[in-house]
């Protein structure tokens, strides 16, 4: 198969890969209503050099890399929900702060001032290399993602490529889940003027808890996988 066949058969994996709304999707919308596009950028690229990550191990054929980590999915399930978990509490004690970003439609409309261009953020909120390292971290230790990327890879019989074709690959995957992330952080961004901050902060509720759920249930089926 020709490196440029291989980079659109990427294209589509990692696009569908990263479409499939879990918690770095919860995270990723929250944080772009909460914080704004770039901010929700850097959380959807964090994930999408992840995928990238794990495409290479199956790409180039790194037999002793991929069964080390589906050997050690165990640990990572745990250290995975450990992590959701602790994210998903700290987002909690944080919703009564929100919202830090840009004021919403129906506060200027209503005759408030917006904020100063030096409190459009708090302290509490994560730069761009903090979110972007969350989310890497978040997805590297999700086994899904580990056994995603090995059924899908399987599947199409795209395992153990050459040089070129291998990178044309990752670079496939990638941008197809960056492709996502981009379109999910436009979506939602186009909508985060009309979220009000009653409306924020149930959104922020309601994803924490669905991430301290997730987190839950990974370190569940983790201690109960043999």
């Amino acid at each position: 198969m020709s490196p440029p066949a291989l980079y659109l058969r990427g294209l589509a994996i990692g696009f569908a890969i990263a479409a499939a709304i879990g918690p770095i999707g919860l995270l990723c919308i929250r944080r772009t209503l909460a914080e704004g596009r770039a901010i929700g950028l850097a959380t959807g690229l964090g994930a999408a050099t992840a995928d990238a990550l794990y495409a290479a191990v199956a790409a180039f054929g790194l037999t002793a890399v991929a069964s080390l980590l589906i050997d050690e999915r165990r640990p990572l399930g745990i250290l995975g929900g450990v992590l959701l978990v602790l994210l998903g509490a700290r987002m909690f004690s944080r919703r009564g702060r929100e919202p830090a970003g840009q004021p919403v439609a129906g506060a200027v409309q209503a005759g408030h001032p917006a904020p100063a261009s030096g409190m459009s953020r708090t302290r509490s909120h994560p730069g761009l290399p903090a979110a972007y390292a969350t989310t890497l971290g978040l997805t590297i230790t999700n086994p899904a993602t580990i056994l995603s990327f090995a059924a899908a890879f399987v599947g199409f019989g795209l395992v153990a490529h050459g040089g070129r074709g291998a990178a044309a690959l990752v670079l496939g995957v990638f941008s197809g889940s960056s492709a996502w992330w981009m379109l999910l952080v436009a979506v939602v961004g186009a909508a985060r003027p009309r979220v009000g901050p009653v409306g924020l902060r149930r959104v922020a509720a309601t994803s924490a808890g669905l991430i301290v759920a997730i987190g839950a249930v990974a370190i569940w089926t983790s201690l109960l996988s043999a």
